[in-house]
Formats: structure tokens, sequence, C-alpha cells
């Protein structure tokens, strides 16, 4: 029997046909993005391109579906193709060990995808990418904030326009004006990003300027709701 039978009695055979057919990439596969890729390869896309030049590390344990104390220290790229493969070995599978900027986005053509994922913590990418995407007609859709955040039901659906309680869709928001992009599908959370618990102070980093709080089922929660608006979209779309 098919391993997307039961996907299929729910879907159709067009619509899987639909999913077999597209290519989505993905950018940034970590507490959002590797639940992300999770829902796309086990729906049956068919081609997916994973982003992402970090490594996995001790501290992703605690939250991405990838970390396991055997990949520690292993691209995490390379071990997301492996567990695509394994769930469904028919798909087509391009690791990217990049970290995508202004600086080096010319080097991937963004008009080879049906889809976009935006799973990136960085503003700088964030716009690079949206920017392109609205450039060359791509659909996409953005994760916004998932960490210092307890409710895993506050995950919303909507244009970037009809946000609120979120710093990073506010601060994305007023960029896309500036640069006269109208509209974004994004997914945030309506929830008010906590404080860290008394007595616990940010550790330091040297790539980043703070490393946020996060937990086993927000950014899950975030990355289930982002893959399952793509397989939706992708499946209907007409």
């Amino acid at each position: 029997m098919c391993p997307f039978s039961r996907t299929q009695l729910l879907f159709g055979h067009d619509a899987m046909q639909k999913l077999r057919d597209s290519h989505v990439a993905v950018f940034g596969v970590g507490g959002v993005g590797g639940y992300v890729v999770e829902v796309l390869a086990r729906s049956g896309v068919g081609s997916l391109t994973v982003v992402d030049n970090d490594c996995v590390d001790i501290t992703n344990l605690n939250r991405q579906i990838i970390a396991l104390h055997s990949t520690v220290g292993q691209y995490k790229v390379d071990v997301i193709a492996s567990r695509i493969h394994d769930i469904n070995p028919d798909c087509r599978v391009t690791p990217l060990r990049m970290f995508y900027l202004p600086t080096n986005a010319d080097t991937l053509d963004l008009s080879q995808f049906d889809y976009v994922v935006d799973c990136i913590d960085t503003v700088a990418a964030k716009l690079e990418l949206i920017k392109r995407c609205h450039e060359q007609h791509v659909p996409i859709i953005c994760s916004m904030g998932a960490a210092n955040k307890m409710d895993p039901t506050a995950f919303r659906v909507a244009d970037i326009n009809e946000t609120q309680m979120d710093p990073l869709a506010k601060i994305i928001r007023k960029r896309l004006r500036k640069l006269g992009i109208p509209s974004l599908k994004v997914v945030y959370s309506e929830e008010t990003p906590l404080p860290y618990a008394e007595g616990e102070t940010p550790p330091t980093s040297a790539t980043r300027r703070s490393i946020p709080a996060s937990n086993a089922f927000v950014p899950a929660a975030a990355g289930l709701v982002i893959g399952g608006e793509v397989v939706k979209s992708l499946s209907f779309s007409k």
C-alpha cells in the first residue's frame, strides 16, 4: 500500500499528484523549519530544497526534531535530508549549506520553487528573501516570532498587516512598506513574548546579539501550522 494512502483518502488523487510535482524550499531548518519539513515530507511533496548553514548543537535538543545526541555536530541540512529520505525515498532533496544573506542571494534561483518557506531568524535575510519572492512572483509564507512563548494555540495565519503582539512582525511590516510590498502571508503568535524566568539571564553568543528562550512545543506548533498551510495551498491550487 502507498505510504500516503491515508492522506489521499482525505485530499484525493489529483491533490496528491500536485504535491508530488511540487518543489518547496525551506530556509532555516531549526525549531520551526524542521517541523515544516517534516510535514512536507510526510505529505508526499516530491522535491525539497533545505537551506541552513548551522550544525546541530547540544542546546537544540530541547526543541528541534533533528536534534539527537547522535546528530550533534552534523550539518542540519544533511541530517534533515537523511530524515526526509527515510520518510520518503522518492523525494528529491537538495541540502544547501548556506547562510542566506543579501550578499549571496544571487547564487540561488528562487523561480525554480513552487513555494518558499521562510524560517530564518535574521531580519536582513528575511527581507531579502521576501523581496526576491515578491519580484519573481513566487509564493512565500514567513514565520514570525516563536521564541519566549508558552501558548502553542496562539498561532494564526494572516497577512502581516493584520498581525498584533508580535515585535518581529512589526519590524518586518514597517520595512515592507518602505519596499512597496503591500502584503505577506505569515504565521504569528498573538501571545505577548514572556520575560526570562526569575533569576535567569540570556547566555551570550559571538554570532547573535541575544539568544531567546524556547521550549519543545511552541516552535513545533508554528512549524506544523506553516507546513499545513503550504500543503493545503499546493494541493488545492488551480
